[in-house]
């Protein structure tokens, strides 16, 4: 590793995200200050059921001004990161995956955070109760077809980064994946 740190100095703290100074040593030698911003990790859901849709849900984005499609996930919250993408997909879409696969991992945003993302393929859903907070009071849930979601990818409809990494991830193993709906 090229880089080495010298000191770290907190600049903010709330409740999900913190913004740091580093004083660092670059890979070329000379000093320099980095500042970054310390998440938790994240995960994303292809939940898939035994019609062979996949779940979607789409909610108002603050910082986007807008309303996000993307899979569902959120932060680990200190979980580890399947026992997260379990409660995820539970809160969201009130279903609960009898099969959860690790399909990858992702840094999103490497150069801002080293915050990764974990993206999971669940199989064997059956439902539960939805349980979303209070920021996600108008999310809804949609379950298109594979086909559907993957060209939403390609069209632009759904740019969240684990959702797009997750789908395209995923597009190989659902392709090849047998008519019951288990992952191989």
């Amino acid at each position: 590793m090229g880089w080495q740190r010298t000191r770290t100095v907190l600049l903010h703290e709330g409740p999900f995200v913190s913004l740091c100074r580093d004083g660092v040593i670059r890979p070329d030698g000379s000093p320099d200050i980095y500042d970054h911003v310390v998440v938790d990790d994240g995960v994303r859901v292809v939940a898939l059921d035994q019609h062979r849709c996949l779940a979607l849900v789409e909610d108002d984005f603050y910082l986007q001004q807008r309303r996000v499609l993307h899979l569902p996930g959120g932060g680990t919250e200190g979980q580890d990161p399947r026992a997260a993408a379990l409660r995820e997909l539970e809160e969201e879409t009130g279903a609960v995956a009898g099969e959860l696969r690790l399909l990858g991992v992702i840094d999103p945003l490497p150069a801002t955070t080293a915050a990764r993302t974990h993206l999971f393929l669940a199989t064997s859903l059956t439902p539960a109760a939805v349980s979303r907070d209070a920021t996600e009071v108008g999310m809804t849930v949609q379950w298109r077809p594979i086909p559907a979601a993957i060209r939403a990818v390609r069209e632009g409809a759904i740019t969240e980064a684990g959702s797009v990494a997750a789908l395209l991830l995923a597009e190989h193993v659902l392709r090849t994946m047998p008519p019951g709906g288990q992952a191989t």
